[in-house]
């Protein structure tokens, strides 16, 4: 066996931590990770958002409808519809994630990666048209 010596260890420069993670080429899997920790994120900061503008319930019913009436804003709406981009990505990504650690799913994980892509931009574009259907049926006259 080969000895190992200090200058054969290659040594990560802290200094240059960023440069260095986005230099190297990522397959499928390594966007996988990275997508999955930052929707997850994203779905945190939610949840922050979420129990604060429930918050509101201790000032009485009146400041609730009137924070919920800017939460059916078309901005809002958006954001929400957003929103659903992470939640999709995270949950079709954990479910990804199980088949490969569980099922011996790890001979087909770029596929299943593919497909849950697929899955999540059909559901995405179902619940925005679920969303917004009131707003695209006003505007075909219906």
């Amino acid at each position: 066996m080969p000895e190992i010596t200090p200058d054969k260890i290659k040594t990560f420069d802290q200094k240059e931590w960023i440069k260095e993670n986005l230099s190297y080429h990522k397959d499928t899997g390594s966007w996988a990770w990275i997508f999955h920790r930052l929707s997850g994120i994203a779905l945190i900061a939610y949840l922050f958002l979420h129990v604060y503008s429930l918050s509101t319930l201790t000032h009485g019913k009146e400041a609730f409808e009137t924070k919920m009436q800017a939460f059916l804003s078309p901005p809002f709406l958006i954001m929400e519809w957003v929103l659903f981009i992470f939640v999709l990505f995270h949950s079709l990504n954990g479910v990804r994630i199980v088949l490969v650690d569980w099922a011996d799913g790890a001979r087909y994980h770029k596929q299943l990666y593919v497909f849950s892509w697929i899955v999540g931009l059909i559901l995405f574009f179902v619940m925005g048209f679920i969303m917004f259907s009131h707003e695209i049926l006003k505007f075909f006259g219906k």
